[in-house]
């Protein structure tokens, strides 16, 4: 008897039309599931975080990753990937040959989605990725440098790079490039383009400008 009652309840709901109310129901529960993921995925990273370093988490696409390992084609040693996110880079560079590979995220709940990416491609172990602010890591010994970060934080960044990583250190940006640096190398078009930068030569470039000697 109740299973009739339910089967008929649930035919006289698909044949009632949903009208505004009804529009207005699901909308305000897909607003709330959105606004559940926001502050139980994204928002946590952001806390205790000043606005202007705020990096909204925007997933690379696969011919972003494209790009960047194209441009890392020839290099070997450690990466560090600045704002790994869900750690695609990371796991990529590891299947080309480089390491160590260390992501570092503030995202807890990034982290955790990277470690399981990791374990599902048997990475586990191999990868790291680290919860750390990245304005405190030390990049003294990084050769290798990934960023997807947002124009915001980039100038920012840039003093650090150039203070902090060695000389034959390569630096590839994705999705934005660093102002006023000058690349060695691009690839990709649009929004899959990735540029390349050489530490040497933005070092040399910014000495002929302390000294007034055309770059």
């Amino acid at each position: 008897m109740e299973q009739d009652s339910s089967e008929e309840a649930m035919t006289q709901f698909k044949e009632r039309p949903l009208g505004g109310w009804g529009l207005l129901q699901i909308t305000a529960g897909t607003g709330l599931a959105v606004y559940t993921v926001w502050a139980g995925i994204i928002m946590p990273g952001f806390r205790r975080v000043p606005l202007k370093l705020q990096v909204p988490y925007v997933p690379a696409s696969h011919a972003q990753v494209r790009s960047v390992m194209t441009l890392l084609q020839g290099r070997s040693g450690n990466i560090a990937d600045l704002g790994s996110g869900d750690g695609r880079i990371v796991l990529e560079a590891y299947r080309q040959g480089f390491q160590p590979v260390v992501g570092y995220e503030l995202n807890p709940w990034l982290i955790r989605l990277s470690n399981f990416h990791a374990w599902r491609a048997g990475y586990s172990g191999k990868v790291s990725f680290r919860q750390e602010d990245l304005w405190k890591v030390s990049l003294a010994e990084c050769r290798n440098v990934t960023v997807f970060l947002a124009p915001s934080v980039l100038p920012l960044l840039q003093e650090k790079l150039l203070s902090e990583l060695p000389l034959d250190a390569l630096v590839v940006a994705g999705r934005f490039p660093f102002p006023g640096w000058a690349p060695c190398r691009t690839e990709g078009v649009g929004v899959h383009r990735a540029w390349a930068y050489n530490i040497q030569a933005l070092r040399q470039a910014a000495r002929n400008q302390d000294q007034g000697t055309p770059v």
